[in-house]
């Protein structure tokens, strides 16, 4: 078993956040969806208890609950709307006041209106997460290529191997197709097996409590803390993960000055405690999206090409049980019910049809 790629664990999951939020992230439109991120979120326990036994570091996987919260009494009408949502849907969720808010994180500022706590919503350290499992593949006497897969040798409909960047070729009788928003540029696909998939930019600050001022020695939160229009992260150690921007900008990943003052102006609003944080950190990351926002995930019209890609927001959330779905593809051929869903094949007649170009 080999793993190709020029520079394991450093793209989109690399620039996450890490928030494993399927109810605080819920969207119209999404139910599907909303149960494949719930059965995931269900496995992480044991999946980050067996990736820190296989490799011997821990993932960083923190049971610590997300609240939701309103800044003004328009936000406050908004939260309301995705309250009721979430109770249509039998999500566990509590709508707090104001007060009760601000009791379970008093670094909340005083102009909070409201929230929505979500218990069930929690966070892992994205960064040890693809630490443990690029070590867990070593143990397991996985190799790493450090290359690009190029082109795709396909042989009528059936995979036959992989051309490298570099110039070797490997043969194969499985390739999972996991190159996130790069995924449609490797070449050698048919056209209805190429996935639709685009850049979304993401922004992100990285943050930490400072030794040298005794008001930061200790964490913002005790939880995630999402507002309208940021999210912070708080690791158990003090660091704070804030998030991020949503840009249709192609695949830059630059920093912008205005992204960064408006994710600390937004977060400052939230808890005026971070601006006493030490900045160490700023990074744009490319989420992999689909026409429908949903993963893909299982077997492509050409034998043996396995798709996990397009997670958009979700990568880091979808992680067991993707790896679940695409072992079962590898060695019994089996879909599970709740994966078949976001088959690739459900954009891949459209694609034959528009004669979508390598």
């Amino acid at each position: 078993m080999a793993v190709i790629d020029d520079r394991p664990g450093r793209g989109a999951s690399w620039a996450a956040a890490g928030m494993l939020a399927p109810v605080t992230e819920v969207q119209h439109g999404e139910e599907a969806l909303l149960q494949l991120n719930l059965a995931s979120s269900e496995l992480y326990p044991d999946f980050a208890a067996e990736l820190e036994e296989a490799s011997g570091r821990s993932p960083g996987y923190h049971r610590c609950g997300t609240l939701m919260v309103a800044l003004d009494r328009d936000d406050n009408a908004a939260l309301e709307e995705v309250y009721r949502f979430q109770i249509r849907l039998g999500l566990a969720v509590d709508r707090l006041s104001s007060s009760e808010a601000r009791r379970l994180e008093p670094a909340l500022s005083p102009r909070v209106r409201g929230g929505i706590l979500v218990e069930g919503d929690h966070q892992v350290d994205n960064r040890a997460l693809v630490g443990a499992l690029a070590k867990a593949c070593l143990r397991s006497h996985v190799r790493f290529v450090r290359s690009r897969a190029e082109v795709i040798d396909v042989a009528g409909d059936r995979l036959a191997g992989v051309k490298l960047r570099d110039g070797d070729r490997l043969t194969c009788e499985h390739l999972v197709l996991a190159a996130g928003a790069w995924s449609p540029s490797v070449k050698g696909l048919p056209s209805d097996a190429r996935p639709p998939l685009r850049p979304i930019k993401g922004q992100l600050l990285h943050l930490r409590i400072r030794g040298d001022r005794p008001s930061t020695t200790a964490p913002l939160s005790g939880r995630n803390i999402t507002g309208p229009d940021v999210y912070l992260v708080v690791r158990p150690d003090g660091r704070v993960v804030i998030g991020a921007s949503s840009e249709e900008q192609g695949f830059d990943t630059s920093v912008t000055a205005g992204a960064v003052f408006e994710l600390l102006r937004d977060a400052n609003e939230l808890v005026p405690g971070v601006t006493e944080l030490e900045l160490t950190e700023t990074i744009a990351g490319l989420r992999p999206a689909t026409p429908d926002n949903a993963p893909l995930i299982g077997a492509s019209v050409v034998e043996g090409l396995i798709l996990a890609a397009g997670h958009y927001r979700n990568g880091i959330l979808l992680t067991p049980i993707t790896a679940d779905a695409v072992t079962d593809l590898v060695i019994s051929g089996k879909v599970a019910a709740n994966i078949e869903p976001f088959s690739p094949q459900r954009f891949e007649a459209s694609l034959s049809a528009k004669g979508v170009q390598q």
